[in-house]
């Protein structure tokens, strides 16, 4: 008798890409399909899905490779939660950016195997995904690499310093609240439409940052998120105890680019909770902000030098700097993961401001089941 497989996921446009996932996942045993419904893809994406969930269930119902599909009761990361909990299946099968914790354990409590793919196109045929399809939004995410939290003046006031972040290609849907700057990315998506405007990089970020903080604005998002979007490639931008930084240096050098984007290597946690609060309980004070500062000096210092294992050391020393000031951004599911890949990665941090997102880890060798990132180029 053929196992039972379990797979989950939006699955909108569907393409070749889901094909190849729903044929190798199909290999296992009987697959059965969990989709998520119109209200999860909005609270994941930020978006509504271009294929209604009657759509998707009537197109992937129809494939030869899947037993049976059906819409998830449930909402969030864990939607299929009620299905999987109620099927019992022999295997659940993820793709690597759909790779969680929450998702392997409550696999282990309910004795279901747990199995991570790799994204392999069909032979012949280019790797596709979502997004890519998805032309109308190529507006760039970012990654702060280092001295997040110093681009708010309630931090640089007591020690200036600086942000380092890396503009993203958009080749990855990341969901809301995952610390990739999305709602900053979604301003810009309002402002400017699906590309970036030409212009002076520099100028057009301050545009963004002013227009994703309108007068008014309780809590001002740090104007690292805009300069990450807009500026492509490297940038290191300094502040003063202001919301906007003194002075932005920025390498397009290619091999500090690849070096950077060979190194990086994230492992989804999950987006952030709402009602998730980070500020308070925090301990700020200068000497904790100067760490913080001149670990990030040194990590930028490791990038111009190609340096993995410093890159590595002052990466994991800024976000340890981090934690010193904000205790939330850890809690027992970050520490767990970060046990799991203390002896194969040299550095690790959170995406943005913690509560979710990402575990990002710097490594000299390849880690299974993480995800890839592209850096945007000055020419793109």
């Amino acid at each position: 008798m053929p196992k039972t497989v379990f797979v989950s996921g939006c699955f909108d446009m569907l393409h070749s890409g889901h094909i190849a996932f729903f044929k190798e996942a199909s290999t296992y045993g009987d697959l059965y399909v969990a989709l998520g419904s119109d209200k999860t893809v909005y609270e994941l994406k930020g978006r509504v899905p271009v294929n209604s969930e009657n759509e998707r269930l009537f197109m992937i119902q129809s494939l030869s490779y899947v037993k049976e599909a059906f819409v998830s009761q449930g909402s969030g990361m864990l939607d299929f939660e009620h299905e999987l909990r109620e099927m019992r299946p022999d295997m659940f099968i993820v793709n690597a950016d759909g790779n969680i914790p929450e998702k392997r354990e409550l696999c282990e409590r309910l004795g279901v195997e747990y199995l991570v793919l790799q994204r392999v196109p069909h032979a012949g045929l280019a790797p596709r995904s979502t997004t890519a399809m998805r032309r109308r939004h190529q507006i760039p995410y970012r990654i702060d690499l280092a001295g997040g939290w110093l681009d708010q003046p309630f931090v640089s006031r007591h020690y200036p310093g600086s942000v380092i972040t890396i503009s993203l290609e958009p080749t990855i849907e990341f969901n809301e609240r995952s610390g990739m700057a999305t709602s900053t990315r979604r301003s810009a998506i309002d402002l400017w439409g699906p590309r970036l405007p030409a212009g002076d990089c520099q100028k057009l970020a301050k545009v963004l940052f002013c227009y994703d903080n309108p007068p008014g604005t309780e809590e001002i998002s740090g104007s690292q998120d805009a300069i990450g979007i807009v500026v492509p490639g490297l940038a290191k931008a300094y502040y003063e105890g202001e919301y906007w930084p003194s002075g932005i240096e920025r390498v397009n050098d290619e091999r500090a680019i690849q070096f950077v984007e060979n190194s990086l290597y994230l492992m989804a946690l999950g987006p952030g909770h709402t009602g998730f609060s980070v500020l308070s309980g925090t301990k700020i004070t200068r000497e904790r902000a100067k760490a913080l500062a001149d670990a990030t000096e040194h990590c930028w210092q490791a990038i111009l030098n190609r340096d993995i294992n410093d890159f590595g050391r002052y990466f994991r020393q800024s976000f340890e700097a981090q934690i010193a000031m904000f205790q939330n951004m850890m809690n027992e599911m970050v520490e767990k993961l970060i046990r799991q890949y203390r002896d194969v990665a040299l550095g690790w941090k959170l995406s943005g401001a913690g509560g979710g997102g990402y575990l990002i880890l710097v490594s000299d060798k390849p880690i299974d089941g993480a995800v890839r990132v592209i850096a945007r180029r000055e020419s793109d």
